[in-house]
């Protein structure tokens, strides 16, 4: 029996996998890594199992004509099996009719770039550099994750550090922090995700030290979970959306007793003054004091004032989860943050200061390697149009119309065909019975996927891609120092091929196919990019072996050259040496920028705005529970969730609805119980989970599960799985960055009445196979 171990590297972490005789048969953690996700395990039934997408497959309606739906019947059709020639001819054609007729802005080229943590086999950099190719495509800007963030730090702090990257390391927060206050709390679900890959998993150890030097942590959250497992927390509870309010009155004990650091406020910000008389009710008549704060947010008004008092006193860490952008008026509570640290005089002091994102990914907190790992470049793209991500239904619902973007007036394109590999809209885009609706609008919907997700099942063709373990790639991240070859460790699946193959052979339809290629086949671009990457590294000082050493050894443990920061530290040093990009060179608590574009959802400094669903609003009479809606404990988004580590955790099959036992009880509502949580947007089954550990008025559901309406294709239809975007809004944070609000939604919860339906979502649609010659109409792509 023929049997290899190799190391590969998914989102959630590195893993030596075993076959035999071409079968996945063992997935078990790589030893280096002290906190491993579960969630590789997944993989064993879900690579070869009986969900992949066999071969290339035609929505049948497509294939007679019904080139644009507007009566549901993308999600409902069964598919019609046809060879990769045949495909591939008329995804040609129909790219090329789009572009001849309509312009190449009538493409949309979806992404979401987790379809793999290999550098070369990235479904993202892929597609759009196949997309640039042949002229260009609307394209999307910012991230589902925290797009508000995005938009408000370079306003405020010149750039995106802090977010995303060069945040101050762990060996500073553990060494010098003594008072760490998570807003959003610090959960060990999240920490296991790593954009790129992850190897080590080293942030519950990190915060376990910290707590071990003299640090207290406070997890300020709706959530009591919300924080690392086995460290000593204080539960901080507060209502949602609140953060904003809590953080004012912080900032008005501060000032009101004369707490806060005027040097600091002078030397190194702007606009405090304006700020302040905000802060203290003079410029609105409402001062932002701990009884203001107490009322909105549920925490009492002494706990406030004692807090602020000790972060005075204290060198403090502020820690902002991504979650809190992700509602309504997002870019407040992190406008709010920067302010109150601002206050407190610690930014750029070791273990002091604030960071976003610290345990909504493994690599916050994680020093750089001091070089940046290449990617595949993806071109040029010649069309000037893109929309915020978190729009796709409202442009393709509107196309022509007109909306606000950063100070900017613009306008949606009017697609006729959606290119999606990589991702899965019907998981992360909010209000999904709107994105049914808007789905049916273009002319042709391409995918490209492993599995029949719900995306696969809503598109016109289907192209089937082979997941990581069916190709070779290679895996680096800016914050990992483990590089691994993703050696292919079994056959590709049924007729699945990788996505660049299948752009190459487009590209060589349509005439581009060197302009694709240069020339190059996959193991010639891995070893561009690793040489790349050893160039890189060797300019540092950082040796990393030749090619083919590396390539017979598996993987490279390098030499970290980077190994703490602090988050504006050097600006600190000498603010006039190392200005922020910001107009005036430093934090700007007051933007006279934004407060020219004259948003009265986003004015000039951090301001308190109530919640579009607020729980004092006449919606909270039909709908009195807020549901959060976080990452899964048990998958990345929902990759996998019809994988054995994701099974274990659904209760009565469907998703858990965590609900306080109050709450559960004024409906009748046992632990187990199959409940119907609803709103006007929609309605879901899920499992219900009793439990005290967040507060009453709250409950919570994980995004993940497969989208599984009880008719296929029809908006408003009941979803019997769980997912929870069937009940978020589609709306923006603000005009300033239009990103997602899925933490700002009301609903209602009851015990299901009735015939409880069967979860269907991991039945594969009804295929068909082609007859033996297969008539398309429509043009030849032009050579």
């Amino acid at each position: 029996m023929e049997s290899e171990t190799l190391l590969t590297t998914m989102h959630w972490g590195t893993y030596e996998v075993r076959a035999e005789n071409g079968r996945l048969v063992g997935v078990e953690p790589w030893s280096g890594d002290p906190d491993p996700s579960p969630i590789g395990k997944s993989m064993l039934g879900t690579v070869q199992g009986n969900l992949r997408v066999a071969r290339p497959a035609v929505r049948r309606g497509w294939l007679e004509g019904n080139r644009s739906t507007t009566n549901g019947r993308r999600g409902s059709e069964p598919f019609v099996e046809v060879s990769w020639e045949t495909a591939l001819d008329i995804v040609a054609a129909e790219l090329d009719r789009v572009r001849v007729e309509h312009g190449n802005s009538a493409i949309y080229g979806g992404s979401y770039g987790w379809a793999s943590a290999g550098r070369f086999h990235h479904a993202q950099s892929q597609v759009h550099r196949f997309l640039n190719t042949i002229g260009g495509y609307t394209s999307s800007v910012l991230s589902y994750s925290y797009g508000a963030a995005e938009i408000i730090l370079p306003h405020v702090l010149g750039g995106t550090d802090g977010l995303t990257g060069n945040h101050s390391t762990w060996d500073g927060i553990e060494q010098h922090s003594k008072l760490i206050v998570a807003f959003g709390g610090l959960p060990w679900r999240n920490a296991q995700i790593q954009g790129g890959g992850a190897a080590r998993h080293e942030a519950a150890d990190a915060l376990r030290k910290a707590v071990g030097n003299g640090a207290r942590l406070v997890n300020v959250s709706p959530v009591r979970d919300d924080a690392p497992r086995n460290v000593d927390t204080e539960w901080l509870a507060l209502r949602p959306n609140s953060d904003t309010a809590l953080m004012l009155a912080l900032c008005h004990v501060l000032v009101s007793e004369r707490l806060h650091d005027e040097g600091f406020l002078a030397r190194y910000c702007t606009g405090f003054e304006i700020v302040r008389a905000y802060i203290l009710g003079e410029s609105d008549g409402r001062p932002k004091d701990a009884p203001w704060a107490a009322a909105l947010s549920g925490v009492a008004e002494d706990r406030i004032v004692a807090l602020a008092r000790e972060m005075a006193v204290k060198r403090t860490m502020l820690m902002v989860s991504w979650s809190l952008q992700r509602a309504d008026h997002g870019e407040q509570p992190y406008w709010a943050a920067i302010t109150l640290a601002a206050l407190l005089g610690q930014v750029g002091l070791p273990g002091g200061g604030f960071g976003f994102g610290y345990s909504s990914t493994n690599g916050a907190g994680r020093p750089e390697m001091g070089f940046r790992w290449p990617s595949v470049p993806q071109g040029k793209n010649r069309v000037p149009d893109f929309i915020p991500v978190a729009r796709v239904a409202d442009m393709l619902l509107n196309p022509g119309g007109s909306f606000e973007f950063n100070g900017a007036a613009m306008s949606y394109p009017d697609i006729r065909l959606v290119y999606w590999a990589g991702g899965n809209p019907f998981h992360h885009h909010q209000d999904l019975n709107r994105l049914v609706e808007a789905w049916q609008r273009p002319e042709t919907i391409i995918v490209h996927e492993p599995f029949w997700t719900a995306t696969a099942r809503h598109a016109d063709i289907v192209l089937p891609v082979t997941t990581p373990l069916e190709r070779n790639d290679l895996a680096f991240s800016n914050r990992e120092n483990l590089v691994v070859a993703m050696k292919q460790a079994i056959d590709p699946v049924q007729e699945a091929r990788d996505d660049h193959r299948i752009f190459a052979e487009l590209a060589a339809r349509l005439g581009v196919r060197e302009a694709f290629t240069e020339g190059r086949d996959t193991e010639e671009w891995l070893r561009l990019l690793y040489d790349q990457a050893r160039e890189n590294a060797g300019a540092i000082g950082v040796d990393m072996p030749p090619f083919e050493r590396f390539w017979h050894e598996g993987h490279a443990d390098l030499t970290r050259r980077v190994t703490s920061q602090t988050l504006l530290g050097l600006f600190r040093s000498d603010p006039e040496r190392h200005r922020l990009a910001t107009p005036s060179g430093r934090i700007e608590l007051f933007s006279l920028k934004i407060d020219g574009f004259g948003y009265d959802d986003c004015p000039g400094h951090a301001v308190w705005q109530e919640p579009r669903e607020w729980l004092g609003s006449d919606l909270a009479e039909r709908f009195p529970l807020h549901l959060l809606s976080p990452q899964p404990a048990d998958k990345l988004h929902s990759q996998h969730d019809h994988g054995s580590v994701s099974r274990a955790g659904k209760v009565s099959d469907r998703a858990p609805l965590w609900i306080n036992p109050a709450d559960a009880a004024a409906r009748g509502v046992q632990d187990g119980a199959v409940v119907l949580v609803s709103n006007d947007r929609g309605s879901c089954l899920a499992g219900a989970v009793l439990t005290d550990g967040l507060i009453p008025g709250v409950v919570q559901l994980p995004t993940g599960a497969w989208f599984d309406p009880a008719e296929p294709g029809q908006p408003h239809s009941l979803e019997k799985h769980g997912n929870p975007n069937v009940l978020t809004p589609d709306r923006g944070t603000s005009r300033l960055a239009q990103s997602p609000t899925c933490n700002s939604t009301l609903v209602q919860v009851s015990l299901f009445a009735g015939v409880i339906p069967a979860v269907t979502a991991f039945d594969p649609p009804v295929t068909v196979s082609s007859p033996n010659r297969l008539d398309v109409a429509g043009p030849k792509p032009r050579s």
